[in-house]
């Protein structure tokens, strides 16, 4: 798998989380215990730090960044869904980022909130708990976070992440 060190700066990555072969980490990376990154996401720690949380998963796709004045912070038990890009924010612990989405600069995701599949949260967006951010550009709709699927797709991928490291074999 390609996890790259970019001078003095290396990823951090706990020992219990499943990497795929196929994504990618560069630089000053931080990986909690019991995430997981999947196929094709890139995770570049190259002008400031990434850090993802304990239990949190990194799809296929996603793209997580950081500027030269903000990092990007991504809490425990989160979802990151298929292909969103999340670059300079902060994403709270328990948070689902919907497919495709964008989450830029300045962006704030608070505890228990959901960013739908699609959404663009522009730079300096804040997402209140237990809220939905949903549309282009993101409109808030305070209390409507949906507990339900955020909670089985946090516990769905991590499930996954015991799976894989033990059932993954590349047969070509």
């Amino acid at each position: 798998m390609p996890i790259y060190a970019l001078g003095e700066l290396e990823p951090n990555i706990s020992s219990s989380a499943f990497i795929h072969p196929d994504s990618v980490i560069i630089g000053s990376v931080t990986i909690g215990a019991d995430s997981s990154v999947w196929p094709c996401a890139v995770l570049r720690g190259d002008t400031n730090t990434i850090t993802v949380g304990a239990r949190t998963s990194i799809q296929d796709g996603a793209i997580v960044h950081c500027t030269a004045d903000l990092p990007t912070v991504i809490g425990d038990d989160c979802t990151v869904g298929h292909n969103a890009h999340l670059e300079g924010c902060t994403v709270e612990s328990g948070v689902l980022i919907g497919s495709g989405s964008l989450v830029l600069h300045r962006v704030h995701v608070h505890t228990g909130a959901l960013v739908a599949a699609g959404a663009v949260c522009a730079q300096g967006l804040i997402v209140p708990t237990d809220a939905l951010a949903i549309g282009v550009p993101a409109r808030i709709k305070d209390g409507a976070a949906d507990k339900a699927t955020m909670e089985y797709s946090a516990k769905s991928y991590q499930t996954l992440a015991k799976r894989y490291p033990q059932e993954l074999r590349r047969l070509h």
